[in-house]
């Protein structure tokens, strides 16, 4: 089962593109990764972090974010998933959405978001997590748990799940 699909563009900061890994390994969530990385994710670096739980991670790297949805479609058929792309400069929020099992959640990089080009194009499908504070958004790991939970309640995929006991 693949309930969603986490896509990471260009991810800059390895402990949180490591924390995003780890969710996705406990909720059976694919993890794409686009574009240039700013750290290797090869044997050896992965053992050197201490990831014990990567191999556990079905993990993809794509050239770009049309390579990420193309196999994110193979993927999820005979769905047609959906691509909601996350930004702080959303005017919707995500509780506002109506996810599907299958469909990918695309996160920008950490210093500078999503290209304001790809917002602008694919506006419709643009949301964001409010906040009651004066931030302009949450940390890249956090706000991918926040929406995979959700996303994963909604949906009912929680239903048959393991606390670890």
């Amino acid at each position: 089962m693949r309930p969603f699909h986490v896509v990471l563009v260009e991810p800059e900061i390895p402990p949180n593109t490591g924390n995003v890994a780890r969710l996705c390994a406990a909720t059976c969530c694919p993890l794409h990764l686009v574009g240039k990385l700013a750290f290797s994710i090869d044997e050896h670096a992965v053992r050197r972090a201490g990831l014990d739980y990567w191999p556990l991670v079905e993990v993809h790297t794509h050239a770009d974010l049309g390579g990420a949805e193309a196999l994110v479609g193979k993927l999820a058929a005979p769905a047609t998933p959906r691509t909601w792309l996350f930004s702080g400069k959303a005017e919707t929020s995500y509780l506002d959405v109506e996810f599907r099992l299958g469909d990918a959640l695309v996160f920008g990089k950490e210093s500078s978001g999503l290209p304001d080009a790809l917002l602008r194009e694919r506006a419709s499908y643009v949301v964001g997590i409010p906040t009651l504070g004066a931030v302009r958004s949450l940390n890249l790991a956090n706000s991918v748990a926040i929406v995979v939970y959700e996303a994963l309640r909604r949906t009912g995929a929680l239903s048959e799940t393991s606390l670890g006991t």
